[in-house]
């Protein structure tokens, strides 16, 4: 125990240290926040895999629109124009399921998966 006043700030500055050390490591452990271009990448990538599941769109038009709207349902992000061209996109198949392929539903899955493309090029919807 101290009891002289050296000893106690000296017990005082290794407490100060410490907790000096404590918080710098956890303020270093954090990672940057991804940038914008990241998060629209990272969201093309996973409207891609999206996509690239379900049968052959050719062979089986109405059962690939239904395997797409929950895939395409569950990616979030943080875009506001990618968000809602998403959520046009899952809605579009959606009718085109219901309608088993009418060609009003047909032409709305043709603009929204034209507006992912030009979102995210290099993707074919």
């Amino acid at each position: 125990m101290c009891i002289t006043t050296q000893c106690r700030r000296s017990v005082a500055v290794a407490i100060a240290i410490a907790l000096v050390v404590l918080l710098g490591a956890c303020g270093s452990s954090s990672k940057p926040e991804p940038s914008s271009a990241q998060i629209k990448k990272q969201t093309c990538e996973q409207i891609e895999a999206a996509l690239a599941d379900g049968p052959d769109p050719e062979a089986d038009p109405v059962g690939h629109a239904q395997a797409q709207i929950l895939p395409l349902r569950e990616i979030h992000t943080s875009d506001g124009a990618l968000h809602r061209a998403i959520e046009t996109l899952a809605a579009a198949y959606r009718s085109f399921s219901s309608t088993e392929g009418s060609s009003a539903a047909k032409s709305a899955v043709s603009t929204a998966g034209k507006t992912i493309e030009h979102l995210c090029p290099g993707i074919e919807s």
